[in-house]
């Protein structure tokens, strides 16, 4: 077997697998309650077709993505700011922890009272559930460089600049990508929440136009569609670490 086949047969076959339970379940359950893939698949044609579905996944994805490049922008430089700063950091931490932990659905009601409807809101939403995994896990990545490599930069009378480009960020990028990684997830649920909760547009609309109709069939499709994207973007994710930190391996 060649070994691109055998390092990604796992995957497809759990992917084929997962297909063939939901098929399986799709057609053993009432049609209100969940659907077959192979129409969740024709459902999902007839979307694109009719010309609406493609202007709601735009709408999404800009504000999926204007909210998560917020989040990386804002995230990175503030872990390693307060792995670099231990004060600033043991002032800071705990609120992170509570931020990190807090539901942020719950927030929502709050920044709707704040700021009321449009996109501003739904990005701020965005960028609170993206933004903390990005700060913890680059924390942790800067707090775990070995005391050594820094004194040994020093020796060699490494500046501040020196010491973040040469050895703060090459060791610190694999963790602040498991953070990105994890931030990705949590992004889509922000969206699909701000689209919920602050105005109805993008898959978040079409998700609540499908069930108030009881399409069910079109609900499956916009799930689908949330979830391919959460894949593609994990995997680019990793592909990206794979490459900025090729040492790690």
């Amino acid at each position: 077997m060649p070994t691109y086949l055998r390092r990604h047969a796992p995957f497809w076959i759990s992917i084929f697998a997962g297909i063939t339970l939901w098929e399986i379940a799709g057609r053993s359950t009432s049609a209100a309650f969940m659907v077959p893939f192979s129409e969740t698949v024709v459902r999902l044609w007839q979307l694109v077709k009719g010309g609406e579905f493609l202007s709601q996944l735009l709408d999404s994805g800009k504000l999926f993505l204007s909210g998560f490049i917020l989040a990386l922008v804002v995230g990175m430089p503030v872990g390693m700011l307060l792995a670099r700063i231990r004060t600033l950091r043991i002032g800071v931490e705990p609120y992170i922890m509570i931020l990190y932990a807090t539901p942020m659905v719950a927030l929502i009601p709050f920044i709707l009272s704040m700021m009321g409807f449009g996109f501003a809101p739904k990005l701020l939403v965005v960028f609170l559930f993206a933004v903390f995994p990005v700060i913890y896990n680059t924390v942790e990545g800067a707090r775990s460089i070995k005391p050594e490599l820094i004194e040994v930069a020093k020796s060699f009378r490494s500046s501040e600049w020196a010491l973040w480009r040469e050895v703060m960020l090459p060791y610190t990028l694999p963790y602040t990508m498991t953070g990105v990684r994890q931030a990705i997830g949590r992004a889509l649920v922000g969206m699909i929440a701000a689209e919920f909760f602050l105005s109805a547009t993008g898959l978040g609309q079409l998700i609540m136009s499908a069930s108030q109709n009881f399409d069910t069939g079109g609900v499956f499709a916009s799930i689908l569609i949330i979830g391919l994207l959460g894949i593609g973007l994990t995997r680019l994710g990793l592909v990206i670490e794979q490459h900025f930190a090729r040492w790690r391996q």
